[in-house]
């Protein structure tokens, strides 16, 4: 039995010794993003939810006009109906909550994050945990990311971070939105029929990660082209017109004196 037992102990130092390099747990296993294409939603009441939730997603104001308190959409942000590497997907997000919300200072759900975005993003209202909006928007991510592994990274998840040269320069960025921005938000900032405003009441409100100049910044490099072409903006360019764009009059959001309860804040909140 004494022999058996050491055994036994061996085992587990040998299991604990491969999740463990210098005392760091292993890395997560990464995936390729792959969606399911939109022809393979399902029939029947799961099919349903899940287009219902694709349909909020792709035109926010028309389809939760009650919860939607701007222009935005959610695909403003999360592109290609949440499918595009790069640009803050959905793929995988079912995979990834529960998780530690730093800026509320909790373990948050997922419903907590969808409701995060409506309150800030959207500067609208919170969906109802049990309602039908709710229900079809759960059911819209856990389809993007069925096939994603609980505890795995998906690849093009988020906007990648960058860094810039120098400090960001609004200065600059003026110059910059003139040259590669305005043909497609305008010179006011009010975007289109068919692009999302950057500033003023119908824009994202100041509690948006996107009204945070590194947010913004990383959006635009991974996303965003001059004068819409193929030539991307540099790490610089971006920074700047992100400072310029961030900067500019948009929605309070009225509980911001409660986010970062354990401290923490960034240093490009804007309060």
């Amino acid at each position: 039995m004494h022999n058996g037992k050491a055994g036994l102990i061996g085992m587990a130092a040998a299991v604990l010794s491969l999740s463990l390099v210098a005392g760091q747990p292993s890395k997560p296993t990464q995936v390729p993003m792959n969606p399911p294409a939109g022809t393979a939603i399902p029939e029947g009441p799961m099919g349903d939810a899940i287009r219902l939730g694709r349909k909020i997603f792709t035109n926010t104001p028309q389809n939760a006009p009650n919860h939607s308190g701007n222009a935005l959409s959610c695909s403003s942000c999360h592109l290609d109906e949440g499918r595009a590497a790069n640009a803050a997907p959905l793929v995988g997000l079912w995979a990834s909550f529960p998780a530690y919300l730093p800026r509320v200072g909790r373990v948050g759900t997922l419903e907590d994050r969808i409701n995060g975005c409506f309150l800030r993003s959207m500067n609208g209202k919170p969906l109802l945990p049990n309602s039908e909006a709710m229900r079809g928007m759960l059911a819209y991510i856990w389809w993007l990311s069925k096939d994603v592994p609980v505890g795995a990274e998906v690849q093009g998840r988020g906007n990648p971070p960058i860094t810039a040269p120098a400090p960001a320069d609004p200065v600059r960025g003026k110059a910059v939105y003139a040259k590669a921005c305005e043909a497609c938000h305008g010179a006011d900032g009010q975007g289109s029929a068919d692009t999302p405003p950057l500033w003023g009441p119908r824009s994202f409100n100041l509690g948006a990660g996107m009204a945070r100049t590194s947010k913004a910044a990383a959006f635009v490099k991974a996303n965003m082209s001059a004068l819409g072409g193929s030539d991307p903006l540099s790490a610089q360019e971006a920074y700047d017109v992100s400072a310029y764009f961030t900067q500019q009059p948009r929605p309070d959001f009225p509980t911001k004196a409660k986010d970062w309860p354990s401290g923490g804040k960034p240093s490009d909140s804007r309060y």
